[in-house]
């Protein structure tokens, strides 16, 4: 009996290193990983061209919009720049409108997204009105919750801190992350505060409001918050060196604590928003070369857990406004962020198997994504087929994003996702995309 896919003339990235085999799929999982002579016969066969097959990068820092927000994005379209990006997995964020913060939130969400996605999508919640909420919304199928610490999204008043600390104890007791946007409520409100008396509305003055010193209150606060409590927290988009130096120090002192770096913040400074204006705006900002390669170094010492695009899209005209306090941050990542990656991986400045680790393995692990994020016989076959040599523009005008905008715009990479397998199915084929909508599985 056939089975249902067979890949030859490949390099296949396994733990022990990168192999010359193929790869038999069925049933949606590996079912076989040999030279080609000792694959089954099979219902359909694909010519890898000698490319390289990796397991599919799982994004665990992703904005979907959709609902009261799709104008921006939506689950099909989003999906399908993940796709695009060679990302087979992606985990959605609450702040959305009605923001994700209760069981029927979360049931609605789910609900358009196997609809219209054509990768696997999972969920977090912001923190609900009650810590006794928690626990019903993760039995649901979250995979954590999500807290900003600069503004109140959600049930949780992110100024209250004995009001968290009954969140982290609830989430170590259900055993469950809490994700950070780590910017302090009040160091944030007081500058911003005395800018807009001053009437400062320029870049420079976003870049002061969202300060390094706010980033790394919120941080030691949430670190002393899961030390008492025993909560997992996740910082999302660590953005400078000292703020790694403290994830770092709590690393070293047992504190139960991840963090991401994203492509924005390792291949982008402050100078860009000189270059490329409001479009460079996201939160927190750009920051200096220092901090940069401060990052670079997170990355390589693995302070650094997971590497996430925190694709946020928004409509052009949001981007494009008089006053720096009316700009919508953000901006449109995962069909740039792999490339980006690849790149590096191609000038020799982090392995491959570093690479896998960041954006698939990694993810996996820390968020629960169940046999998924590696290239295992058995494991549900996520996979992406990349030819490591092709050199190309990055150009948004093409992006399968409904934000057709990036800082990265013009820029030369050299890395192309050329194939993007989910469960099993050819979902994009030299960017064009020909997975159904619905075809991706929601995880819970």
């Amino acid at each position: 009996m056939a089975v249902d896919l067979a890949i030859k003339n490949a390099k296949i990235y396994l733990p022990g290193g990168i192999v010359e085999a193929g790869l038999a799929v069925d049933d949606q999982r590996f079912f076989k990983i040999a030279k080609e002579t000792n694959l089954p016969s099979a219902s359909k066969t694909i010519n890898a061209k000698g490319n390289i097959i990796l397991p599919g990068v799982i994004d665990a820092h992703v904005h979907l919009r959709d609902q009261g927000l799709e104008y921006k994005e939506d689950f099909y379209t989003g999906t399908c720049a993940a796709a695009s990006g060679g990302v087979t997995t992606v985990i959605d964020m609450p702040n959305n409108i009605p923001v994700t913060m209760s069981v029927e939130a979360l049931r609605g969400r789910i609900k358009i997204a196997e609809e219209k996605s054509i990768v696997n999508v999972a969920f977090y919640s912001a923190l609900p009105e009650n810590p006794e909420e928690m626990y019903d919304i993760i039995k649901f199928g979250a995979k954590g919750f999500k807290i900003f610490l600069w503004k109140k999204i959600g049930g949780a008043d992110p100024g209250d801190e004995e009001a968290l600390l009954r969140y982290f104890q609830m989430a170590a007791k259900i055993r469950t992350p809490i994700l950070i946007h780590a910017e302090d409520k009040f160091l944030f409100e007081s500058k911003f505060e005395e800018l807009k008396r001053r009437g400062r509305n320029d870049v420079r003055a976003f870049l002061e409001a969202h300060s390094i010193r706010s980033e790394v209150k919120a941080i030691r606060n949430v670190i002393e918050l899961s030390r008492i409590s025993g909560a997992q927290i996740h910082i999302c988009h660590v953005s400078a060196g000292s703020s790694l130096d403290a994830i770092s120090s709590a690393k070293r002192d047992g504190i139960k604590i991840t963090c991401e770096a994203t492509p924005h913040h390792l291949f982008l400074s402050s100078d860009e928003i000189d270059r490329c204006g409001f479009i460079a705006l996201t939160v927190p900002p750009l920051r200096s070369k220092h901090d940069q390669r401060s990052l670079w170094i997170g990355v390589k010492s693995g302070v650094v857990d997971i590497i996430a695009s925190d694709h946020a899209p928004h409509a052009i005209s949001e981007k494009m406004r008089d006053s720096v306090w009316d700009v919508a941050p953000g901006f449109p990542g995962l069909e740039t962020m792999l490339p980006l990656m690849l790149t590096q991986v191609n000038e020799g400045n982090i392995s491959l198997r570093s690479l896998v680790r960041l954006m698939s393995e990694r993810p996996a692990e820390i968020f629960r994504i169940q046999e998924r994020g590696s290239i295992k016989e058995g494991c549900l076959a996520d996979f992406i087929i990349v030819d490591m040599k092709e050199k190309w523009r990055i150009d948004p005008s093409s992006f399968h994003s409904k934000a057709k905008f990036s800082p990265f715009k013009d820029r030369i990479v050299r890395g192309r996702v050329v194939k993007t397998f989910v469960n099993g199915e050819l979902v994009m084929d030299m960017n064009e995309i020909v997975g159904k909508p619905g075809g991706g599985k929601i995880l819970s």
